[in-house]
């Protein structure tokens, strides 16, 4: 699948709208899905991103390492190394299409936790 970069504009800022979940890798929720390459744990949470004159939510996959101290709903962050994978899949005769996004960690705005900056 293409992952393709997600670029965004100077002016939009993200704000956490939930506590990471845990990702499943099965139905029943028994299996964590981990990270193909380090073999993280990966969470769920959703992003608020607002961008001139709209707002979007967007569920965003983290590993467990890409995880900041004090993440919670309400606070600003951004999003690190920030991709998106179309996806579809037919089930029962229906189409269902989205885009999936992934991060490689999310940093605190400002935050009490460590961020290295890349330039």
């Amino acid at each position: 699948m293409p992952r393709i970069r997600v670029g965004v504009l100077p002016s939009t800022s993200f704000v956490a709208g939930t506590l990471a979940v845990p990702k499943y890798s099965d139905a029943e929720k028994t299996q964590f899905a981990t990270d193909r390459e380090t073999g993280a744990k990966l969470f769920t949470v959703t992003l608020f991103l607002m961008e001139e004159d709209r707002a979007e939510a967007m569920k965003v996959t983290v590993p467990e390492t890409g995880l900041p101290n004090g993440l919670k709903p309400g606070v600003p962050v951004i999003p690190v190394e920030l991709f998106a994978t179309p996806w579809a899949r037919i089930f029962n005769g229906s189409l269902s299409d989205g885009i999936a996004y992934r991060a490689d960690r999310l940093d605190l705005v400002g935050g009490s936790a460590p961020a290295t900056e890349t330039a």
